[in-house]
């Protein structure tokens, strides 16, 4: 069984790519693919994960898990769903940043000391030199997240990988921690995956998405473009379950029926075909290649939308 199935995607330095789709598409495993984080007895059997930073690109896929080890929190860093889980409650929240560069050697043990701060400030911790001296648990949960960006960021990374930043935050502090990684990618240039199933984030934040259904890619391009004319079925469906301030007063929202596909057991042809409006009988035999059907914007459909509700009027 294929968790993730030949995905591929491209993040230039200084952009911001979102991930997207139901829970069980793959959207994490891809992220934890990156790090090669994948849990056990999940493992990557094929493929290449490239990475150019100053030299020749190397392959994470190929690499020794010291260089793993080394890459993780350096070059590439990963901010988790759940914060609490990833920060330890025992320890000061300074001491754990200072740990997250003394272990990669970047910075001397008196510019690791003097770096707490300011990262706490750049993160917007009101009374930063009071609170480095706080635990994980006197901390509100988005003031933890807002940690768990700091200590990514404080080696300076090329990549930041963000598993779901949101969730379980209030639509406030949603809004400010978006705010923050806007403001923190145009600043320090680093590129940013950011992983979610809400597509009003990635609306705000991203240039290009990427839509993710039992495992694969189904529909990539420009994020306004694909949001304002999604050419794959479950991209459409997606955009029309969710409400609308400038819809027709008292319309409906259409649900998308059934349930994503038992990745042991997928249908034949077309993943998405189960649930899919538009089928037809080339999709319940024939699995579609992912082909571009718009400047810049690729989906993996018989049956674009564009073409679709073009023919039926």
């Amino acid at each position: 069984m294929k968790a993730v199935d030949d995905v591929s995607f491209l993040v230039d330095r200084g952009e911001t790519v979102g991930i997207v789709g139901e829970s069980g598409s793959g959207k994490s495993t891809t992220a934890l693919s990156i790090l090669r984080l994948v849990p056990h007895p999940g493992r990557i059997v094929s493929g290449r994960i490239l990475l150019a930073q100053h030299g020749p690109r190397q392959d994470v896929a190929q690499m020794s898990e010291e260089e793993v080890r080394e890459l993780r929190g350096g070059d590439v860093a990963m901010i988790f769903q759940d914060p609490m889980k990833s920060l330890n409650p025992v320890l000061r929240v300074g001491y754990q940043i200072r740990e997250a560069m003394a272990a990669h050697r970047r910075f001397s043990g008196r510019q690791a000391e003097n770096r707490v701060v300011p990262m706490l400030r750049k993160v917007r911790i009101a009374a930063a030199r009071q609170r480095v001296e706080h635990f994980p648990h006197q901390f509100s949960g988005g003031m933890r997240q807002r940690l768990m960006i700091a200590m990514g960021l404080s080696n300076e990374p090329s990549l930041l990988v963000a598993d779901e930043p949101t969730t379980a935050l209030d639509v406030t502090v949603q809004a400010q921690i978006i705010e923050l990684l806007r403001e923190l990618n145009s600043e320090l240039g680093t590129a940013i995956v950011l992983i979610t199933h809400n597509l009003a984030v990635v609306a705000s934040l991203c240039t290009r998405v990427i839509v993710m259904y039992a495992g694969r890619v189904v529909e990539e391009g420009p994020t306004r473009q694909v949001l304002k004319a999604p050419q794959h079925p479950y991209t459409w469906s997606l955009l029309r379950s969710l409400p609308r301030l400038d819809g027709p007063r008292g319309a409906q929202l259409t649900s998308i029926g059934g349930a994503p596909p038992d990745l042991g057991h997928l249908p034949s042809g077309c993943r998405f075909h189960p649930r899919c409006r538009f089928r037809t009988e080339r999709c319940l035999v024939e699995e579609p290649p992912l082909e571009t059907v718009a400047d810049g914007q690729l989906a993996r459909c018989w049956q674009p939308i564009r073409a679709t509700l073009g023919e039926q009027g």
